[in-house]
């Protein structure tokens, strides 16, 4: 018979769950004292000591938070493993603040669980002072309950208390700004400001003086000194969307600040001390573009401390539904509806590819809201709909409309990287900007 080893405090309200890694921690030479109520938890903690708790978060009338609270109240060393099946960046913010030791999402197997005890066992949980009693748990700010979304949620609530640079990439319409914007919520510089840069939409021959602003007489035009945008992230956040966007001689610039937190307002032969984090997001596999020379290896590397991937949402399906369940309720509350979906209507949508991911999800959804007379809508209804976001082909009746199509159709391919896009048109990327600037864009 195997050697008794730490007796575990296991806490879940699913009988089968609770029984099926009970006896699986059993079998691996662990006690486990097994409970199903936050009641019988809290009482079993005050009886007694436990060097490894595994709790849900959502329980009963109390949490799984409660259960964290009081087992490192009782012994500050407990290492606690959060688990659950609706997993937010707020309980996770909250689960790793109060000195839970890991976060769990389900469905996962017995050796994942076995893997995160032992390396508990090997951990020591640092002292912690005794807390209030946990508030309420709040409306979660980015939806997502699946184990990527979770696993991300662990990285942002680790590297917002830092200044790290962060570099987050993903497909448009993941989420990289509202990523961007969590990180700098649950930092030290929350007071400070939050300032999106994109870095896609800024001419080349513009990006210096926007980034780091210009002196009076530095141009024509330039009848006063104006401040970059990261002189107006002093003490806060940059958010620098589109960084692959940024052409090879500027990257060298924003390199060197990176480096010194310095800028030299275009005109000017004075240096300014700026206090600023950096967040940068693109859309584009960065370390493709390093290898093939269009991104420098050594900004890459400053901007890359903390990499975050968001997956696109053909890869998280399970997260489809509790989206729409808060689109839904905000939109129903903004437009004074009741509009719901009939379940033929939530499959159409899990089904669906969703190239524009997220932001294109919340954009259908709004659509319907606005223009479907009936409340509970069909999935015949969100059919048609989704057949109006597929690539349309508009009506040639001049060589300008000809060349509008071809831009269509290019920046559809790639994903609206304009960079990209005047590279195969074989244009110059501000001829780009002008021609969309015509098309209304």
């Amino acid at each position: 018979m195997s050697e008794k080893k730490n007796t575990i405090l296991f806490v879940e309200d699913d009988p089968s769950l609770l029984l099926t890694f009970s006896m699986g921690l059993e079998a691996a030479g662990y006690a486990v004292d097994a409970v199903s109520s936050t009641s019988e938890a809290l009482s079993k903690l005050a009886n007694g000591a436990y060097a490894i708790v595994i709790t849900d978060i959502y329980l009963d009338e109390r949490t799984g938070l409660d259960v964290l609270r009081a087992a490192r109240d009782y012994q500050p060393r407990c290492a606690v493993i959060m688990i659950t099946g609706q997993g937010t960046m707020e309980t996770v913010m909250e689960a790793t603040e109060r000195g839970a030791f890991d976060y769990l999402a389900k469905p996962f197997d017995l050796s994942r669980l076995l893997a995160v005890v032992q390396r508990a066992e090997r951990a020591m949980a640092p002292e912690t002072k005794r807390e209030e009693a946990a508030e309420p748990i709040p409306d979660t700010e980015m939806v997502g309950f699946s184990a990527p979304m979770v696993a991300i949620y662990k990285t942002i609530s680790r590297a917002a208390p830092t200044d790290a640079p962060v570099l987050i990439e993903g497909e448009s319409g993941t989420g990289k700004e509202l990523v961007a914007r969590l990180i700098h919520k649950n930092s030290k510089r929350a007071d400070g400001p939050f300032v999106p840069v994109d870095c896609g939409s800024i001419a080349p021959t513009l990006m210096e003086s926007e980034l780091f602003g210009s002196v009076r007489g530095a141009f024509t035009g330039a009848e006063r000194d104006r401040a970059g945008l990261l002189e107006a992230a002093h003490g806060g956040t940059v958010f620098l969307d589109e960084i692959a966007e940024v052409e090879g001689a500027f990257q060298l610039r924003l390199l060197r600040f990176l480096q010194e937190k310095e800028v030299r307002p275009l005109g000017s032969s004075k240096l300014r001390k700026v206090d600023v984090r950096v967040i940068a997001a693109t859309n584009r596999n960065l370390q493709v573009m390093v290898e093939e020379g269009s991104f420098r290896k050594d900004l890459w590397f400053r901007l890359n401390v903390v990499h975050i991937h968001l997956p696109p949402l053909r890869e998280r399906r399970a997260d489809i539904e509790p989206l729409v369940q808060r689109f839904l309720r905000q939109l129903n509350e903004r437009y004074g509806r009741a509009t719901r979906l009939l379940p033929e209507a939530m499959k159409a949508l899990e089904e669906y590819t969703w190239p524009g991911n997220v932001r294109q999800l919340e954009h259908l959804l709004e659509r319907l809201v606005i223009l479907t007379p009936v409340d509970a809508i069909e999935g015949s209804v969100v059919r048609e709909a989704l057949a109006t976001l597929e690539p349309r082909q508009h009506k040639v009746e001049s060589l300008a409309d000809a060349e509008e199509e071809q831009i269509r159709k290019v920046l559809a391919a790639t994903g609206g990287n304009k960079s990209r896009a005047a590279e195969i048109l074989n244009i110059e990327r501000k001829t780009l900007y002008r021609k969309l600037e015509r098309m209304n864009r």
